[in-house]
């Protein structure tokens, strides 16, 4: 299978391009920066591209068969409006329905959507106070997923830290279950891998923590 990967030169979606292709995926990798990915592989494609263009978009799921999404924001972004996350789901939604491509998967965090409800109280108001406006617009991402009618996997991992796959790591797909916790970004890039040929958390959106 083919798979596109949006948001692919850093953090998570480097990695998902990783281990896609150890997996033996042929990948197109979209990314503003995508010519900076430090990957050679003759299954690599990298396509310089804005997921807010339509056009780009269009263009990047063209013979695609999975799309994963892994976009994020910088820590400057965090204090200012965020709508990069609804906005370009919005256009990639459109675009995959329009090229008749149904598997999204995408990663928001914990404390999107409705896992909000599960964050502890004594960590609310920080939470809110620092990643507020990010995680309202993953919130407005997610009920546009959740809308879509596609085949999709919602992630939500929780505080993300560098390190090695391990593979240990617990997927909690219970409400009663979700909670805070850490995660290295190298067991999430895992965890969206596997979804490619998995479809057993089609419509879920699971917290992930180790």
């Amino acid at each position: 299978m083919r798979i596109l990967i949006i948001g692919a030169s850093k953090g998570i979606g480097l990695e998902t391009t990783r281990q896609a292709l150890a997996a033996g995926y042929d990948v197109r990798a979209l990314a503003r920066s995508a010519t900076s990915i430090n990957q050679s592989d003759a299954k690599l494609e990298k396509v310089q591209g804005n997921a807010l263009n339509q056009q780009d978009v269009e263009a990047a799921l063209t013979g695609i068969d999975v799309v994963i999404v892994t976009l994020g924001v910088g820590l400057g972004d965090l204090f200012k409006p965020v709508h990069l996350f609804s906005e370009a789901t919005r256009v990639l939604i459109a675009a995959m329905k329009d090229k008749s491509v149904n598997r999204l998967i995408c990663i928001t965090g914990f404390g999107a959507g409705d896992s909000q409800a599960s964050i502890a109280p004594l960590q609310r108001i920080p939470f809110k106070i620092v990643f507020g406006r990010a995680y309202d617009d993953k919130s407005r991402q997610e009920k546009l997923i959740k809308q879509s009618g596609l085949d999709w996997t919602i992630a939500r991992p929780g505080v993300l830290l560098n390190g090695a796959r391990t593979g240990r790591y617990k997927v909690l797909r219970e409400p009663a279950e979700w909670r805070n916790g850490v995660i290295a970004r190298a067991n999430v890039a895992d965890f969206l891998v596997k979804q490619i040929e998995d479809r057993s958390f089609i419509g879920a959106s699971p917290v992930l923590v180790n």
